[in-house]
């Protein structure tokens, strides 16, 4: 069915954005296909829907029921029900529906795993494993650096111009979720790596039409959240860390360093784009799992 293929398309979307953006495990992504798969077969041969547009609450809730018929189980109906409810955010965020139908049903309260992070030592590792004798190190050095200095969202680096790096007041203007602009702070070592990226590689990169995005591909393109992804993967081996990392443990150790340190919490937020600071608190919880470990290990009578 056409209309089939083209929510299956957003469908990949979504579930690539989980992986790149979110960093969330391949069993994870597998459950989130099955239910959606489940949802979207339901939307076309069950309700004939002509779009996501067209869904209401009424239809999800008796989706929902559906299951319940079927005789899945409470916890397999709410990871359904967290799925389609993270799904319809996703659509609404990327401009692909204007209202969310979903925001009003109740979501179950499941725990929340923290974010990984990383130690100081090891994001060091990781900014110095670019060659920088090489175009593309030069290029991957100063991606890195920016995703540390700022702690933006793969989205919003892959979305950067150049018009958006101010190099005078040493800042990015970032365009956020739901299209929130915000600025945060550049930092002078990821100044300067941008700096010898855009003088000594990107100016070879652009081809007859310029790309006005600010981190390109060898065809000189903007580059792709899945070049972020690997990027990332690939010097996490070579600096030898064995943590799973994904280009979200650089947003997640920014945030976690950041507080270390006593920076406000309400600055944090802002930096970070998160509309609600309870997003934020999670980072104040890794920090206390940290302490505790510290003094779990160190203690003389732990």
């Amino acid at each position: 069915m056409k209309e089939s293929n083209s929510l299956k398309g957003l469908l990949e979307e979504f579930l690539n954005y989980l992986t790149v953006e979110r960093g969330l495990s391949s069993n994870t992504i597998i459950s989130y296909r099955q239910d959606l798969l489940r949802f979207i077969d339901h939307c076309v041969t069950v309700m004939g829907a002509s779009g996501l547009g067209s869904v209401k609450r009424q239809d999800i809730s008796n989706y929902l029921l559906s299951l319940k018929d079927k005789g899945l189980s409470s916890n397999s109906i709410s990871r359904a029900l967290v799925s389609i409810k993270s799904f319809f955010r996703f659509l609404l965020a990327e401009g692909f529906l204007k209202d969310d139908v979903t925001a009003a049903l109740e979501s179950p309260k499941l725990i929340r795993p923290l974010p990984k992070v990383l130690l100081l030592s090891e994001v060091e590792k990781i900014l110095a494993a670019p060659d920088t004798r090489d175009p593309i190190g030069i290029r991957d050095k100063a991606v890195l650096e920016i995703m540390y200095a700022t702690g933006m969202r793969v989205s919003e680096v892959v979305t950067l111009r150049m018009a958006d790096v101010d190099f005078d007041l040493g800042i990015v203007k970032c365009m956020g979720k739901g299209g929130k602009e915000r600025i945060v702070p550049l930092g002078k070592k990821a100044q300067d790596a941008v700096t010898r990226y855009i003088e000594k590689v990107r100016g070879k990169m652009v081809k007859e039409k310029a790309d006005p995005h600010l981190f390109l591909s060898r065809l000189g393109r903007k580059i792709s959240r899945q070049t972020f992804w690997k990027m990332v993967k690939v010097y996490a081996r070579r600096s030898r860390i064995k943590k799973d990392i994904m280009p979200h443990t650089l947003r997640h150790s920014f945030a976690t360093h950041l507080l270390e340190r006593g920076a406000d919490l309400r600055v944090v937020q802002e930096m970070l784009g998160h509309a609600d600071i309870a997003t934020t608190q999670i980072y104040t919880h890794i920090n206390k799992e940290r302490l505790k470990a510290i003094h779990k290990q160190f203690h003389p009578r732990p």
